[in-house]
């Protein structure tokens, strides 16, 4: 279940965190017209920069495909 996280406008420090379904949501701000919805952060997205082509591989491996390449002619093979 998701934590939501509100403030009371009443006195700007406190903060609530509240866990509830998505379909719970929409009737507790409804019910609760005092708090405001915070947005604390953005999901992150976390991948390996080496799948996901960000980094090129070291040259030792570059020699690898190379050799491979040279081998295999029908075969393209990225070598950067």
């Amino acid at each position: 279940m998701p934590t939501y996280t509100f403030r009371d406008e009443n006195n700007n420090q406190q903060v609530i965190e509240k866990s509830m379904r998505i379909s719970e949501l929409d009737e507790f701000k409804l019910q609760n017209p005092h708090l405001t919805q915070l947005i604390v952060g953005a999901p992150s997205y976390v991948g390996d920069s080496h799948r996901l082509g960000r980094v090129k591989p070291d040259a030792g491996f570059r020699d690898v495909l190379k050799n491979i390449q040279h081998h295999h002619n029908k075969d393209s093979i990225n070598t950067w």
